[in-house]
């Protein structure tokens, strides 16, 4: 992005997003900057992520960044954060009839375990499974989840989110879904890794 086109996007949007760059993450996460959908609010930034256990993706998601200056009824805000989560359960826990509130306990709770505000939660957990026959027919049968959300994170000094706080309750989510333990306290100071720096935010 050059000067000017920096200069035109909103001080509180580009402070969001240093926030999401300078994250410090659990390790295991692979994560990237990716071109951000261009008509859901005036200005957007996207961020892809992944569990990785060796060669092998875990879980993986989306997280997009949302701000429209003007504010927005809906969001009763300027920000909203909108996230998709998939992963493949393992056939014990897709058994679980609870496991739709569960999963969705998880992100409320990495939300509320870091003290951060927010409102107008809403989103859905969707379960789907597969059975193979014919030439597929000696794979084991396999259930996905996915998780649709998003919610307006509450702004800060200067109309800032935390959002750096954010997408850290957000790979605490990404973590649980793909069956890694809870992160503890201790975790953040060795292992942990910082977004790349690709793109800038996106704007019109």
């Amino acid at each position: 992005m050059d000067g000017a086109k920096e200069s035109s996007v909103p001080l509180p949007f580009r402070r969001a997003v240093d926030g999401l760059r300078k994250a410090r993450l659990r390790s295991g996460i692979e994560i990237d900057p990716v071109k951000p959908p261009q008509r859901l609010a005036p200005y957007a930034y996207a961020l892809e992520a992944a569990v990785v256990d060796g060669e092998e993706d875990l879980a993986d998601g989306r997280l997009i960044l949302l701000h429209d200056p003007s504010g927005h009824d809906a969001w009763q805000g300027t920000f909203r954060l909108v996230t998709l989560v998939r992963a493949e359960l393992e056939p014990e826990m897709a058994a679980d009839p609870l496991l739709p509130e569960v999963c969705w306990s998880w992100l409320t709770g990495a939300l509320e375990a870091r003290g951060l505000g927010y409102g107008e939660p809403s989103g859905t957990v969707t379960m789907a499974s597969s059975h193979y026959f014919g030439g597929l027919g000696e794979r084991r049968p396999a259930t996905q989840i996915e998780i649709r959300a998003s919610w307006t994170p509450r702004e800060g000094a200067g109309g800032v989110p935390d959002a750096s706080a954010h997408l850290a309750a957000w790979c605490e989510l990404l973590c649980q879904i793909a069956g890694l333990p809870p992160a503890t306290p201790a975790e953040g100071a060795p292992g942990v890794v910082s977004l790349p720096q690709r793109r800038g935010p996106h704007h019109p």
